[in-house]
Parts: C-alpha cells; structure tokens; sequence
C-alpha cells in the first residue's frame, strides 16, 4: 500500500479529527439486569432472560450507572441535561441478543463540555481544548470470536463464536466535537485527549478504564481537506482502538493513506477501518457511505431519567482532585518542568511513579526507573507501561538496593529485567544471581593495581593532570569485576592510590 510521506501531508492537508471512545462502568451489576460484571467469567455464565433478551423480560435501570456518568460528564465540563431518555437503536449483529440496542440518541445525559489536554511539541508543550460533544450510556454488546482464519476476523474464519457475558454491561460513550487545527501533531493530540480522558475516568473510580481488556476502547475518526480549503474531507472510522500507542499509529496511518489516494486523484471512502497491531496499519471493513437507519424510537420499557438538581450538585461536590490539578501539584512537589511532567504523562507512568514516591524512593529516582528501563521494555513489547510486570513496591526495592550501596545502576537494570521476566523478588534476584556489588576494598584494590599495570601510558596522563582519562581504569576494573563495583568508589580508591586530587 502507497503512503504519503507524513511530512509532505502536513504541507498538503489539514488533518480534521473525531474521537469517540466507549467506557465499559464498574459497576457490580450489569445496566439493565443484576446478572455479574466480573471479567473473565466462563463464557455464558454471567447472563439472565433480560441480558439475553428472552421475550417477557423487562429492563430496570442501573441508578449507580447513572450517578457514574453525571461524574464523568461534571468532570467534562459537560451540561447535565434535566431530563433525558433511552432509545432503541435497531440493527442486526449475533452479538446483539435483542436485535436491537438500549442507547441514547437526540437526548443524551451530558453535553457540550470540554476536556483540556498537554501535548508535545518539540521542546515545549501545548494546552490544546477538545470539545466534548456528548456522553451518554448505553448496553455493550457480546463478544464474537472468529475462529479457523488467520486474521482472528469473520472473513475466513470456519466458524464464530459468541459469549454473552458482556452483554447489558453499562457502556458511557463520550464523543467529541471536531477536532481540528492539530496539524503536525494530530496523532499526538489524539494519543494525549486519550490518555488524559483515561487518567481521568480512572480518578473518579467509575472505571478501570483497562484498554487491554476492552473496558476502553476508542473509534478514530480522520479527514483531510486541502490546505487552501475549508471543506471537510471524507472520514473514515478505525474501530476499537485499544492501546494508547495504537491510537497515534493509527491517525498517523490513515493520514498517510488518505493523502496518497488524494494525491493519485483518487478518493477516500467513508468506511470503518480495522487497525492491525503488527503494523500500525488499517484496512477497509464496512461502507458507510450511506447513511443507516437504525430507526430510533424511545424506549418504551424504561422511565426517562430526571436526576434532581440537588443531587447533581451533591457529586460535583464530591468529585475527586482533577487529574490537571493532580499534575499540577506533583510537578511542583517533584520540582520538574511542563516538559518533563508531560513526558511522564505520555508514558503513562504517572500514578506508578506517585505509588514509587510514596513507598519512599526520590522523585528524581522513580522516574529515571520507569521512563528508562521498564519504558524501553514496554516500547519493544507493543504494550502499555501499566501491563509490565513489575509493581512500585518492587521498583522502589530496587531503589533502595541501590541506594545503600548493594546495586549500582547498572546492576539495577539487570534485576528489573529479571523481575519483569518473572523470576522473582528483586532481593531474591540478587541472592541467586550474585549480583551484588562488590564493596571489598582489599578486592577492589587489587583491580586497580592490575589495570595500573596493564595501562602506564594512561596511568601518566592522569599524573600529568588529565583526569578523564581515568575512565580507561576504572572501565578495566568494571570489567574484572563483571560490572558489580560502585564506579564512584573505584575512582576514589583509584586517585587515593595514585595520589592524585580529584578536585
């Protein structure tokens, strides 16, 4: 497939966005029904005659999945509409055990909000505001899976199977405005509205906001329209979404495409897209050129919603530090810069560095850790900072080996690629593998006297005042230690020996 160069998009097209991302609430008991929300469960366990859609059952609204969208939409900034209702959306899909699904449709709970989201830009950051549209609720559906073909999709696939068990779980859908102006940094501002959105939800408790088990997962819209232009292009939707990485690849991606077709002469087909993991790349599902009638109509089975002015007031009163605030605060109690918190942010370690401070490691420390090796770890992975298998308890062990002098840094490294690759405690790890650092002067001593022997040309520049070159030293020693010395110590005992200032 031919992609534009991402650079000659931007001189090209203005890229236009729309983000729509679906939030799967914790609440015990599904929306509709008091069947489980556990996941994980055997597939069709957690079902009843309503979830399934049996004829004679009847739908009774969640208040707590109620009172967690009015939270989500305070802290949007959102409206909260006096009175709303649900509607039947009617389509057929084997997932979908009614026929039809109870959503929202002219009268959502929360609208016209915003969120205000911090996105790199070269060395500097940029506060970008994405309108929010809408947040209402509605019932997820089941869960196919397409077994027998190698793409894990219905196209190939020998036959389907279908577990209900996440059917009638309360879903919040929060759509946002058109997204547009990014420019460059389109696929940095939909990672950003994202992972700002998530950090969010998480703080208010309605969520787990887990996007490697699906309970948040994002449709990405992407248009271009030529740089002289103010007319909106086609759109495509990539679908499901699940990873904040995958979210810029796949803005970056449909970017790429659209403007290579529109290049060519070509045009962009308003369809849903399906993105890969392995690549980065979409490719077509269904047409949406025409528009679908789902034939809403209000749910007759179901009372319109009316939340009291009193109690709306009440959870706004109630709503947790904001995740700005947050931020906020910690950057001035870490003593870093915008860049840098944004930095942490983008990596999504936030709240595993707080959980590594509070446990007692330096600031400075916790970060170098998880923006260093454990985030390289994650990157090569594909996957997300959070879904590494080490914990800040164990992170802040590690610190403290080092801290008192049992690890040097470089051993350090070596203990947390042990612990993420599950072969024990960090303690356990240093007693089995022998990797604590060797303090022994007599030892230490006794490595230096033969790297002195082995470099006499270096041992004069030293003598002669060129310090630096005591790097050549104290790397024989790290070697013929097998890199378990505190190279500090080796440089005191080194100039100690030759009698040579440091200063």
């Amino acid at each position: 497939m031919n992609l534009f160069e991402f650079e000659n998009v931007i001189t090209d097209f203005k890229p236009v966005l729309g983000l729509e991302v679906h939030v799967e609430l914790n609440t015990k008991t599904k929306v509709f029904c008091s069947c489980p929300t556990n996941f994980g469960a055997s597939p069709n366990t957690n079902v009843c005659p309503t979830c399934l859609g049996l004829p004679g059952s009847l739908p009774v609204l969640n208040e707590k999945a109620i009172e967690s969208i009015i939270k989500i939409g305070l802290a949007l900034n959102c409206q909260i509409a006096p009175w709303s209702r649900m509607a039947r959306k009617n389509y057929f899909y084997p997932d979908m055990p009614k026929d039809y699904q109870i959503s929202q449709y002219d009268e959502p709970i929360c609208f016209d909000g915003f969120l205000d989201v911090l996105v790199p830009n070269g060395d500097d950051s940029s506060k970008i505001r994405i309108g929010i549209e809408r947040v209402h609720l509605e019932e997820d559906t089941g869960k196919l899976t397409h077994a027998g073909g190698f793409t894990g999709r219905i196209h190939g696939a020998d036959y389907s199977l279908v577990d209900y068990n996440r059917a009638g779980i309360p879903l919040v859908e929060i759509v946002t405005k058109i997204i547009p102006d990014t420019g460059e940094l389109a696929p940095e501002v939909a990672k950003a509205y994202v992972a700002t959105l998530r950090d969010l939800i998480r703080n208010l408790g309605v969520s787990d906001v887990r996007m490697e088990e699906g309970s948040l997962r994002c449709d990405v819209n992407v248009s271009l329209m030529p740089i002289e232009s103010n007319q909106l292009g086609t759109r495509t939707e990539t679908k499901n979404v699940n990873s904040l990485r995958s979210v810029e690849r796949a803005v970056r991606f449909e970017m790429q495409r659209q403007a290579a077709l529109l290049k060519a002469g070509e045009r962009v087909k308003q369809e849903t897209r399906h993105f890969h993991e392995n690549d980065g790349s979409t490719s077509p599902g269904r047409s949406k050129e025409q528009a679908e009638e789902y034939r809403y109509f209000p749910e007759p089975d179901l009372l319109p919603i009316a939340p009291d002015s009193k109690w709306i007031e009440q959870l706004r009163s109630e709503l947790p530090e904001t995740p700005t605030a947050k931020r906020e605060r910690l950057k001035q109690a870490w003593q870093i810069t915008d860049f840098e918190m944004l930095a942490v942010v983008n990596a999504g370690a936030l709240d595993l560095i707080e959980a590594t401070v509070e446990l007692g490691t330096d600031p400075s420390a916790a970060r170098k850790w998880w923006l260093g090796k454990i985030t390289r770890i994650a990157n090569e992975r594909g996957v997300e900072l959070e879904q590494i298998d080490i914990t800040p308890a164990q992170v802040a062990e590690i610190d403290q080996l080092v801290a008192t002098g049992a690890l040097n840094d470089k051993l350090a490294r070596q203990v947390i690629s042990s612990v993420i690759a599950g072969e024990g405690s960090p303690g356990e790890i240093v007693q089995k593998q022998g990797l604590a650092v060797v303090s022994d002067d007599s030892a230490l001593l006794d490595a230096i006297k033969e790297a002195i022997v082995a470099m006499p040309e270096v041992v004069s520049k030293i003598q002669d005042g060129k310090l630096q070159a005591s790097g050549a030293l104290i790397g024989a020693v790290m070697k013929a230690t097998g890199g378990k010395a505190d190279a500090a110590k080796v440089r005191k005992l080194l100039f100690d020996y030759l009698g040579v200032s440091q200063d």
